[in-house]
């Protein structure tokens, strides 16, 4: 895993530049998205180690449908193609991601909370984490009940635990030492 992000890092960074020349890093978001969801199916990945396979037909399987053969985007997939890389597609499209929100000040922050939080709760919590990281917050959700209370915030360099389980687990080494 470490060594497919360091290889796809420069890849992610060339295609942000690119993008971000071009004023299109939504296009782009989403030719990624739709290429790195070509490259995770079981019936893509043999291919892109079989050398009948040529690079072009690779290619063309992971482009969007209606994109023009020499659209900046064909021609990046073909680089990888060529160097036979197109399994980095998944890697390079979530470091693309990142690269992304942070040229819009944005912060995608992973919430795992016991419970489903409702509209207004998220929207709470949105402001205060643009409050104390000042930028914009995209939240992703997930429910986990073993939680039994509060949330787990993970914002990729930082997490901040508030759950119960969490507390409980501080008690108990506070205790035993």
């Amino acid at each position: 895993m470490a060594q497919a992000i360091t290889l796809a890092r420069p890849y992610a960074r060339a295609a942000f530049e690119l993008a971000h020349e071009a004023g299109s890093l939504a296009a782009w978001s989403q030719a990624l998205a739709f290429a790195a969801e070509v490259a995770k199916d079981p019936r893509v990945v043999g291919f892109g180690n079989d050398p009948r396979v040529q690079p072009e037909q690779l290619v063309a399987l992971h482009m969007p449908q209606g994109m023009a053969a020499d659209a900046p985007f064909a021609k990046f997939l073909g680089e990888l193609a060529e160097h036979r890389r197109l399994a980095l597609l998944p890697e390079i499209a979530a470091l693309y991601e990142q690269y992304k929100r942070e040229s819009e000040s944005q912060l995608l922050v992973k919430v795992t909370s016991a419970f489903a939080l409702d509209a207004a709760q998220a929207e709470q919590l949105k402001a205060s984490l643009k409050r104390r990281f000042k930028r914009e917050i995209e939240l992703e959700t997930q429910v986990d009940a073993s939680l039994l209370g509060g949330v787990v915030i993970d914002t990729g360099n930082e997490v901040i635990d508030g759950s119960a389980r969490g507390r409980l687990a501080r008690m108990t080494r506070a205790l035993t030492v």
